[in-house]
């Protein structure tokens, strides 16, 4: 499985970004939890949203109501849209696809956003 991110950068507080993520290399990707987490300069890797094949989304306590998580079964994708973003978001942020079943996760390579105050 690969994992493919985009669409990290530079923005000023408030602003807003989008990011992508492709998933290719299994018939089974559909079946999945697709998630983004993030990492911040000497800070541990963290959870931001996640979604479940059925739609069914979980965030992260401090970007509930700012992020929105979301998916396209057909193009194996899915995305993340912040809006209001904080300086604190600042991270790379990371694109994932887990498998319960096989217990299985996966990683793409990261994107950087940089929010300045």
């Amino acid at each position: 499985v690969q994992l493919v991110e985009s669409g990290g950068g530079l923005v000023q507080a408030g602003g807003s970004l989008s990011l992508s993520c492709r998933a290719s290399g299994s018939i089974f990707l559909s079946l999945g939890t697709m998630g983004w987490y993030r990492q911040a300069p000497g800070k541990q890797r963290e959870l931001v949203a996640t979604i479940t094949r059925d739609g069914g989304t979980t965030y992260a306590d401090s970007v509930k109501g700012r992020f929105t998580i979301s998916r396209d079964g057909a193009k194996n994708t899915e995305y993340l849209q912040m809006n209001s973003l904080k300086p604190e978001d600042s991270a790379v942020y990371y694109c994932n696809v887990h498998f319960t079943a096989a217990g299985t996760d996966y990683w793409g390579k990261g994107t950087l956003v940089t929010v300045s105050s």
